[in-house]
């Protein structure tokens, strides 16, 4: 598409100026947009209000209008993560390895920005702010396609951004944003191999098979959020509520949240009558294996499917094992590669976990709420790969950089 090709070509340009942009250069501009966005505040909710209005009339509910709903707060968060990432060290340049061969060649390795990269993402405004401010950290242009039910609140993020960005002399093609949210645009946007280097999907496992499956660019894979909580046999039982209350209830649509609680079979009449219970209070369904709805009257038999599911709901499955080892085979079996965690006071428990849970983050004695680039220190994060080839769990700085190789010689040949 002849619109699409024109963004690539700009972005393509942008990403000569953005790789002689110093680190300070771009903690300027990152404060700049930052404080903006703040500024900007009711301009962006007045976006966000249409965006809703729309959701509304269709009837969009639960994780989804949760994901696509600013507040003032939420835009406040937004702007923080921009001056976090801005006070992070820049990865750019940063020498990897320096070596001298025999011949006296010195042969070193250095991050670079990867150069431009495309990102399809559903109803999340949130994610417009954390890519643009990860790409300009990293001196890269990036081309955002969100969903339709956040056009407006995009649009209004974007045109912010840019105002930023040209008050600072900094092209603003580096940011721009797909207004089409037709399927043939993202179609199109999965075949711009002339202009992307790399595409990232973010969002749901329709929105990740389908791209995985048609993109001719190469794609990191962020995965979705099949997440399991463990309450071993040692367990502090009133730390284990703690975190399966907050694991599921704190946010329940969010990739993170936990959709499957294991609960070794020895706790299991103790544990679950009392955690159910809470759960329950907090309009949570239990969908139970035949151990469970033994225990708890009200818990709805669980199908296979259950055991697969990302609920992204108030909906919780949940297993009695008899073993740790069980409960490794269950997760390894149905869960994402996303997050995962242990409760136990057993520090062999806890190392069996680690080492043999297949995930990007592997808990003992937490929530899985914390697999978050801002939780993790980086600021924000681009996406939570699941993928093991270049990047694995939320993606920051480093994530956004390939590497070049430098040789310094002083007459060499070969």
């Amino acid at each position: 598409m002849e619109e699409l090709n024109k963004k690539g070509e700009l972005a393509r340009q942008a990403t000569y100026f953005l790789a002689r942009m110093s680190s300070d250069e771009k903690k300027r501009v990152l404060n700049k947009t930052a404080g903006l966005i703040v500024d900007r505040t009711g301009y962006i909710l007045e976006a966000n209000k249409k965006d809703l209005a729309e959701a509304e009339k269709n009837q969009v509910k639960g994780s989804l209008l949760d994901r696509l709903t600013l507040t003032s707060d939420r835009i406040a968060s937004m702007a923080e993560g921009l001056s976090q990432v801005a006070m992070l060290e820049d990865p750019v340049g940063e020498v990897i390895s320096m070596k001298k061969r025999p011949n006296g060649l010195q042969i070193g390795q250095i991050r670079v920005p990867i150069g431009v990269i495309g990102i399809i993402y559903e109803a999340r405004p949130n994610v417009t702010v954390d890519a643009a401010g990860l790409c300009l950290k990293t001196g890269n242009a990036v081309i955002l396609r969100g969903g339709k039910e956040a056009i407006n609140s995009n649009i209004a993020i974007v045109k912010t951004i840019q105002e930023a960005l040209v008050s600072e002399g900094v092209p603003p093609e580096a940011v721009q944003l797909v207004e089409d949210t037709g399927r043939e645009t993202a179609v199109a946007m999965m075949r711009l191999n002339e202009y992307l280097d790399i595409l990232i999907p973010r969002g749901g496992q329709g929105l990740i098979k389908t791209v995985t499956e048609n993109s001719s660019v190469p794609v990191i894979e962020t995965g979705t959020g099949n997440c399991h909580a463990f309450v071993d046999e040692t367990a502090n039982l009133e730390m284990a509520s703690r975190i399966v209350i907050n694991a599921k209830t704190q946010r329940p649509g969010v990739c993170n949240a936990i959709e499957t609680l294991l609960v070794h079979s020895s706790v299991a009449d103790i544990f679950l009558p009392g955690i159910c219970d809470r759960l329950k209070e907090l309009n949570v369904e239990i969908r139970g294996d035949r151990n469970v709805t033994e225990i708890i009257g009200y818990a709805v038999p669980a199908t296979e499917e259950d055991w697969y599911t990302e609920f992204l709901d108030l909906i919780l499955a949940v297993k009695v094992v008899p073993s740790l080892s069980d409960a490794i085979l269950h997760i390894n079996k149905y869960g994402s590669k996303h997050s995962e965690t242990i409760v136990t006071e057993s520090y062999h428990s806890s190392q069996k976990f680690l080492a043999e849970v297949d995930a990007a983050a592997v808990y003992v004695n937490a929530s899985t709420r914390f697999t978050d680039g801002f939780e993790f220190g980086f600021g924000a994060e681009i996406g939570i790969s699941t993928q093991k080839l270049h990047a694995r769990g939320p993606m920051g700085l480093k994530e956004l950089t390939t590497t070049k190789y430098i040789i310094f010689g002083n007459g060499q040949i070969r």
